[in-house]
């Protein structure tokens, strides 16, 4: 049996660097644009007209990076920081893990968000994500990949560097994928 289970998704989160180097907490300040979309812990952001926005594309998505928190000014005149940005707060600085190198974990999803999982043969693939609803009461992301979505097409946003055996609910069966961004607009050569 596995262990810990994984019941939900809860976004990307941040665990290393593809290159093997650990990852340091390092994150980017971004404005966030203004009437931005609700975006929570995990979720994918770009850059949009220089301002940040959640990326909630699925098989078209170009993200700059995950989204990790925020800082902004409440209805009350008072600075907040939060793990998931409200949407139409004022003066929204997003924090964002934007490393075109950075490794996240993922939960695997057979369409919304019902775990599902995956084979080994996955790693080195593309896939689709698939964008759920946050959750406002812990701040997390519901954004995850989709079992079905394996492919070669370069234009997936999510590349498959290796499985988590940890979690898996079998011999062959995963249902958390370690990924990194593949179509990440920072190595967009054409900009935005």
């Amino acid at each position: 049996m596995a262990y810990p289970t994984v019941s939900a998704p809860y976004g990307l989160k941040a665990i290393n660097r593809i290159d093997g180097m650990p990852y340091a907490g390092a994150i980017r300040q971004i404005p966030m644009a203004s009437g931005y979309t609700a975006t929570f812990f995990g979720d994918t952001v770009k850059i949009v007209d220089g301002y940040l926005n959640k990326d909630t594309g699925t098989t078209a998505a170009t993200p700059c990076g995950v989204f990790v928190g925020c800082q902004y000014v409440n209805a009350q005149g008072q600075t907040i920081q939060a793990q998931y940005a409200p949407a139409g707060q004022t003066n929204c600085i997003g924090f964002v893990v934007d490393d075109p190198m950075a490794a996240f974990q993922v939960a695997v999803v057979s369409g919304t968000t019902v775990i599902a999982g995956v084979s080994r043969t996955v790693v080195g693939s593309n896939m689709a994500l698939v964008q759920n609803a946050g959750n406002t009461t812990t701040g997390d992301s519901g954004v995850a990949v989709l079992s079905t979505s394996t492919n070669t097409t370069n234009t997936l946003p999510i590349r498959v560097i290796d499985v988590v055996p940890e979690t898996a609910t079998g011999a062959d069966s995963f249902v958390e994928l370690i990924v990194k961004i593949n179509t990440h607009q920072y190595n967009n050569t054409t900009g935005v």
